[in-house]
């Protein structure tokens, strides 16, 4: 065929050469090959015009019958290449031809041919070494020839066997070629040409082979294509086949040896397997078994619960029956869910348990009644404590937080029953006092005389001090369970976490090798990993829980269930349970848990307890009041002598101290009460004495009063520090006789008696302030008044000369004015003790009320000054009336000076026995510079000088009668007159 003449070059013999060599044949590119015409198209439309030259063109069956065509080809080149019982393609060719027994054979040396060693090159390769370096080198820069031959030739049959392929139509390569379809059929097989003039012509039967040997020669280019890429990829294709059949044989002894070894696992599992793990599938059916007996033992336990509750509740064990419910529902929850006669357990349980709660409240409340109701001669200690500690237990676990709210409101019932009895007790000793016509209490009250009801109110007191304790009591019990129950929570927290962390480092706990060999046996899955895990993790979860619970609701019901009627039988169990409940490890803290109050709650209940207490405290203060001011509604407590007010306030003071150091707290009402009490007292002790002063003073005749020895007594105590009242001495003592003066710090002091009174009065004032305090300030404003008020009244009386129409007195004399002078004196002399005695009474935020004794002493300091003032001005209106009449001339001394050295004497005598020395010579000073002034005026007036002159004789005459006089009167000896100063100096 005309494809084969491009095959392969062979070797052929040269016909120039007559000793057989072989040559190689040149390019084949030099080759002369046959011109490849083109095919006309497959079907074409209408055989006309070059189409149909061309199908003349191709090689004919009838005209070139005679000579070798395309068509005598009996064996195609691809059908030759594809012997797949060689390996090797270039023995293809010869074994197709000459059998499968041709071999390839050594040539025989020839005899004609010398035997060429390597010496016979030696000279060349001497003279070609040079060029050969120089080749390898150039071959090192350029590339092989017989590269580029190769690439050349791949590139040249590539683009041959690409031009081949192009000339089949596209039709063909189409993947949804199908010659079923008209459409495809009648474009690859146009018919229409063959029979368009009804009958076979010789163009059609040559039309029609000539379309036979296109699709031939298509048949060919595609069969020719496939074989050149079988032709590059048959050693891989070859390589495939052998390593299957290697496959194959490698597969039946794998099979033989899969074979073997499941002949001894059977033997291995009938032999070592089938006994041991019978005998744990029978201890799994053991224990099964005894799971099932467990928990029909439970459902047994749980049945029982109803009857074993109402049996605590007949007992009043609320917390026993609170703690079986719990586990009961626990138990439901965890262990018997689902099941069906337990369906309405659970709804009964919960309608159980707020049963329990009212129970528990009404039972509260009438241990709170029965407890504050009791007598208070009863001993201190608490009423039924464990009884008191089931209560406040069950109340806690169930949230009933305001329990304390009960007994408040039972707590003000029995404080206002308290004061009820205490009356009654009291009003019953009392006949005079008819109940049936008096029947309100406080009416009863007022019938009573203050020593009655003083002892009344004590005996409230007294109650009320028994009443706090027996509440302090119960509330410490109260407290101690709030204060175990928190204590109870903080160790189950502990509890908890210590269980975390035993439950995140129990998984990486190893297992030992009898739990690794039985976790392998007893696992059902696909991986024997898995069961060493399930293993681990089983063996952490049961170890977290006997750190987190050693009691499981399982046993703390039987356990229950079991001790259930013998707890019935006291109370005592009662606090054993209540104390087991509290343990850390038991089954109610892991199943009340939730139910118990948070740390918060509970330490608000605490801080509630206290706040009960001080309630209480505030509570009992106000029921006292209600007796104070019940008393005080007529104000027969107004009209208390200070004495009685005193133990009034005494006992006043001793109770809230009492219900201070009781209870820590500080109540006010009823110290304000009394507070309010002392100001009405003071006021109306203050207004009598200020009358009675007042009564005094206008009644007072300004005249020296004896002093009784019991007034120097006193105001020697005053002196030895004791700012008191001294006490009544029985009247069989001896009297002492009165004296004139009060003798105090070695002065003599001539007073009236109105200020002998007041030294007592003020007196009564410091006495009151000693047993009050808490009317200092009060006390000390209204003892300023009653001294401003002695002041001013003394003031109008004396310089005002009011006491002429109070008194009826005629004048005001000297003596009048130096004894009110003197008996002022006495009152700045004590003003400093009262201030001092004062401030030890005050705070010192109080020490400025201590400013108005200071406001006193200068009043009376200027009253003082004016009455001094005043004797001056008697004398000074004396001298000048005196004075203006004298006249130098004899006889001497003159009638002038007689008369006013007369007028000396008599204030000398008035003055003498009431004012100190020192104060009269100061008086006899200022009364004689008045002298020197007035006597100066009339001798300038006269013209009377200092010149040695008869006048001046007479006037030195009567000056010495004068100073002569003066210096004669007692005290006044040494006193210096300097009477030269009545002459003018010259200029």
């Amino acid at each position: 065929m005309a494809s084969s003449h491009s095959s392969s070059p062979v070797p052929h013999p040269s016909s120039g050469g007559s000793e057989g060599l072989f040559q190689k044949d040149r390019d084949p590119s030099s080759l002369h090959y046959r011109p490849i015409h083109s095919l006309p198209d497959v079907c074409p439309k209408e055989p006309t015009g070059e189409a149909a030259r061309g199908l003349c063109e191709g090689p004919s069956v009838v005209a070139d019958q005679h000579r070798w065509t395309v068509y005598n080809s009996k064996v195609n080149l691809p059908a030759a290449l594809n012997d797949p019982r060689l390996a090797k393609r270039e023995s293809d060719f010869f074994t197709k031809t000459w059998g499968l027994d041709f071999a390839e054979t050594e040539v025989t040396p020839s005899f004609y041919l010398p035997n060429i060693t390597k010496e016979h090159f030696g000279p060349y390769l001497q003279e070609t070494a040079q060029r050969e370096k120089i080749h390898e080198r150039c071959k090192n820069i350029c590339s092989n020839k017989d590269e580029l031959d190769a690439v050349s030739s791949i590139t040249n049959n590539h683009d041959k066997s690409r031009t081949e392929l192009e000339q089949v139509p596209k039709i063909f390569m189409k993947p949804d070629f199908a010659l079923d379809d008209p459409t495809t059929f009648n474009a690859v097989l146009p018919w229409s040409h063959f029979n368009s003039a009804g009958g076979k012509s010789s163009r059609d039967m040559a039309s029609s082979r000539l379309l036979q040997e296109k699709l031939s020669h298509y048949l060919d280019v595609v069969e020719v294509s496939i074989a050149r890429q079988i032709s590059l990829r048959s050693e891989a294709f070859f390589h495939a086949m052998s390593s299957q059949h290697e496959l194959q044989d490698r597969l039946t002894e794998t099979a033989r040896a899969v074979a073997v070894l499941r002949g001894r696992t059977a033997a291995i599992e009938r032999i070592m397997c089938e006994g041991p793990l019978r005998a744990l599938r029978q201890a799994l059916t053991r224990s099964n078994c005894a799971r099932l007996h467990n928990k029909l033992k439970l459902m047994a336990a749980v049945h029982q619960s109803q009857p074993t509750v109402q049996l605590l509740l007949s007992t009043s064990e609320f917390v026993g029956a609170l703690e079986l419910i719990a586990t009961t529902k626990e138990v439901l929850q965890l262990e018997l869910q689902g099941i069906h006669s337990f369906r309405h357990l659970g709804s009964q349980l919960c309608e159980m348990e707020k049963l329990i709660d009212k129970m528990m409240v009404e039972d509260f409340s009438m241990y709170s009644r029965s407890d504050l109701s009791r007598s208070l001669e009863d001993d201190g200690q608490v009423m039924e404590k464990d009884r008191l500690e089931s209560l406040v237990f069950g109340l806690l676990r169930q949230r009933k937080l305001d329990f304390l709210d009960i007994y408040s409101d039972e707590m003000i019932l029995a404080a206002k029953s308290i004061v009820t009895q205490s009356v009654f007790d009291s009003v019953s000793q009392i006949e005079e006092i008819d109940t049936d016509i008096v029947t309100k209490l406080a009416d009863q009250m007022r019938l009573m005389t203050f020593p009655q009801w003083f002892e009344l109110l004590k005996s409230v007191f007294e109650n009320f001090i028994l009443f706090l304790k027996r509440i302090k009591a119960t509330l410490s019990v109260v407290r101690n369970v709030v204060l175990e129950a928190l204590d109870s929570n903080q160790k189950s927290r502990l509890l908890e976490r210590a269980a975390a962390v035993g439950l995140t480092e129990a998984p990486g706990t190893p297992l030992n090798q009898e739990e690794a060999e039985l976790a392998y046996l007893t696992h059902e899955g696909l991986f024997i990993s898995d069961a060493l895990n399930d293993a681990q993790l089983h063996l952490g979860a049961s170890t977290g829980q006997e750190q987190s619970s050693t009691v499981g609701p399982r046993q703390a019901l039987s356990r229950m269930d079991g001790c259930g009627s013998d707890s019935a039988s006291g109370t005592t169990e009662s606090s054993s349970s209540r104390e087991h409940a509290f343990q850390p490890g038991g089954a109610a803290v892991s199943s009340s848990e939730d139910m118990m109050p948070s740390d918060l709650e509970l330490g608000r209940v605490a801080n509630n307890i206290q706040e009960l207490l001080y309630t209480a405290s505030d509570v009992s203060h106000d029921r006292c009041v209600k007796v104070l001011m019940a008393r005080a509604k007529d104000g027969s407590l107004e009209r208390l002598s200070s004495a009685e007010f005193v133990f009034l306030s005494q006992a006043v003071e001793g109770f809230v101290r009492d219900t201070e150091k009781l209870c820590c707290r500080r109540s006010v009402s009823l110290r304000g009460a009394l507070q309010s009490q002392a100001n009405r007292f003071v006021h109306r002790f203050h207004e009598e004495r200020k009358t009675k002063l007042s009564l005094l003073l206008d009644n007072e005749r300004w005249k020296q009063a004896e002093v009784p020895a019991e007034f120097q007594d006193l105001v020697n105590s005053i002196a030895d520090g004791r700012i008191t009242l001294p006490e009544r001495k029985p009247q069989g003592t001896e009297e002492r006789k009165p004296s004139d003066y009060l003798h105090i710090d070695g002065q003599k002091y001539a007073v009236v008696g109105t200020v002998l009174l007041l030294i007592r009065i003020f007196l009564e004032y410091c006495q009151c302030v000693n047993d009050i305090p808490s009317i200092s300030t009060d006390m000390l404003t209204r003892l300023s008044d009653l001294l401003k008020h002695f002041n001013s009244r003394s003031c109008q009386l004396v310089l005002g000369a009011g006491a002429l129409q109070v008194v009826g007195l005629k004048t005001i004399t000297t003596k009048n004015l130096a004894l009110a002078s003197r008996c002022l004196q006495l009152v700045v002399h004590y003003i400093p003790v009262i201030r001092a005695h004062f401030e030890t009474k005050l705070t010192p935020k109080q020490y400025s009320v201590l400013r108005h004794f200071d406001h006193i002493t200068k009043d009376y300091n200027d009253h003082i000054t004016e009455i001094s003032t005043k004797l001056m001005a008697i004398m000074d209106s004396l001298f000048e009336k005196v004075l203006s009449k004298y006249e130098v001339k004899a006889p001497m001394p003159s009638a002038c000076f007689r008369n006013v050295c007369k007028q000396m004497a008599k204030m000398h005598e008035a003055l003498y026995e009431l004012l100190p020395e020192e104060q009269t010579q100061m008086l006899f000073l200022r009364i004689n510079a008045s002298f020197k002034m007035h006597l100066k005026k009339q001798l300038a007036r006269l013209g009377v000088h200092h010149d040695g002159g008869p006048q001046h004789g007479l006037v030195t005459v009567d000056v010495a009668f004068y100073t002569e006089n003066v210096q004669s009167l007692r005290a006044l000896e040494k006193l210096d007159l300097n009477m030269a100063e009545i002459w003018e100096q010259k200029r």
